[in-house]
């Protein structure tokens, strides 16, 4: 990932989607939000560093990401999930200056109300339900050490690695993972921490 000192140095570094990002730009600027690279990619922000939006590059569309996008009503059904397994952020597609200019006040009416949210401290609704996968429901009803420190760690962490168990296909798959990833629970890792 190569780092930049601003977000105009980004842009005259970029070859994919430089247009589109400078005109998505002055309508992120105009809702008062300020500037700054994170994770190698323009990201907008407002005052106590709250992540608002996110630029991300695809070979075939650019996106804005919005970090707390779970919270946008959506009326005009341009909101599309990371992923599977993403609770909160949300993007936006775009593939041409065209597409900007036609979303120009959607785009600024859904910032307005992403900041609305950050200001307010808006929390993000709980995520559906997942179940644990088997294999390690059983490994922590039948360890209570194992079980005390699953519990103490973080939401995120616990379904980190309820995903990366859950994930496989066989039991005897599922049992091996949650065979290398004991050591790091108890020691209170998430499943890549260092």
């Amino acid at each position: 990932m190569k780092d930049y000192p601003n977000v105009d140095a980004y842009l005259a570094d970029s070859d994919q989607w430089p247009d589109e990002i400078a005109a998505i730009r002055p309508i992120l600027l105009s809702c008062g939000l300020d500037e700054t690279i994170k994770w190698g990619k323009p990201c907008y922000y407002i005052e106590d560093d709250h992540n608002v939006v996110l630029f991300q590059e695809f070979s075939d569309h650019l996106a804005l990401m919005f970090f707390q996008g779970v919270l946008l009503e959506d009326p005009e059904n341009v909101l599309h999930a990371q992923g599977p397994n993403t609770h909160g952020p949300k993007r936006m597609r775009f593939t041409s200056t065209a597409d900007i200019e036609s979303l120009a006040e959607v785009i600024e009416a859904y910032v307005r109300e992403a900041i609305h949210h950050a200001r307010s401290g808006t929390e993000l609704p709980p995520r559906p339900d997942e179940q644990l996968a088997p294999e390690l429901q059983e490994r922590l009803a039948s360890d209570d050490g194992l079980a005390e420190a699953f519990n103490k760690l973080t939401p995120g962490r616990q379904r980190e690695y309820n995903l990366h168990i859950s994930d496989a296909k066989q039991t005897e798959t599922r049992n091996r993972r949650i065979d290398n990833v004991v050591s790091r629970i108890l020691r209170g890792k998430g499943l890549r921490d260092r």
